[in-house]
């Protein structure tokens, strides 16, 4: 075993790895499901496992992350086919409390604690359960409620407030240097955005730490003689 076969598996092992997860999708970690979890340790375990085997080549490697790769692909378009493998495989989500009342079986069922529930509850800013309406466990082990009425936040259109539509933002100025692309994108040009930086008062460029500028609102911009606490940028 040479330093040089345990880089060629690395390399290998790496370039599977990003075709395999991009051929799953993205995922946030809150939407794992177990089954998600398990096939990802089992990805880095065989990386991990054949880096120092002698009898172990990097085609090897690429090959049976390949094999798993195209076994949990086919896993993935049969449980969006068939509802039946997806609850099997994936699980579903389960009715905690419906209308304010337990479902103690289905607690049960998730080996779930009543304190467990309410810091659960807590993460998603609830800190009494007379406040929930409705509460279903998630198949990636999160939680998703809806409160009474009563409990719930106040919105505009419940005041018959009309509220206007903000456009996005988009970031011209970062550090001194333009962003080209993003001017490209909107349809803008350099000039354009040398002459409204005047206007506004800020003769060059170099003196802008930031500078955003959306359709509805216009320039928001930062220099860096405003930093008064004299910030240090962090890593």
């Amino acid at each position: 075993m040479t330093y040089f076969d345990i880089g060629i598996k690395l390399v290998f092992g790496l370039i599977a790895l990003l075709v395999v997860t991009r051929l799953l999708g993205k995922k946030e970690m809150s939407q794992l499901t177990p089954f998600d979890f398990i096939y990802s340790i089992v990805l880095g375990g065989i990386l991990e496992e054949s880096i120092y085997d002698d009898k172990v080549s990097g085609l090897h490697v690429w090959f049976a992350v390949a094999v798993w790769g195209i076994m949990l692909y086919l896993i993935e378009k049969l449980s969006q086919k068939f509802d039946n493998i997806r609850i099997l495989l994936k699980g579903e989500s389960s009715i905690l409390i419906r209308d304010g009342e337990f479902n103690v079986r289905e607690l049960n069922k998730n080996h779930l604690e009543m304190e467990q529930l309410r810091i659960m509850l807590r993460q998603q800013g609830v800190f009494s359960l007379r406040e929930v309406q409705d509460l279903y466990l998630e198949p990636g082990g999160t939680v998703s409620l809806r409160k009474y009425p009563k409990f719930s936040e106040v919105t505009p259109a419940m005041l018959d407030i009309k509220v206007e539509e903000e456009a996005l933002n988009f970031l011209f100025v970062d550090e001194r240097k333009v962003n080209e692309e993003i001017l490209k994108y909107v349809g803008k040009s350099s000039q354009w955005l040398y002459d409204e930086l005047q206007k506004l008062g800020y003769s060059t460029v170099k003196d802008v730490l930031y500078a955003e500028w959306s359709e509805t609102d216009g320039f928001f911009i930062k220099t860096y003689n405003e930093d008064k606490d004299d910030i240090k940028k962090g890593n």
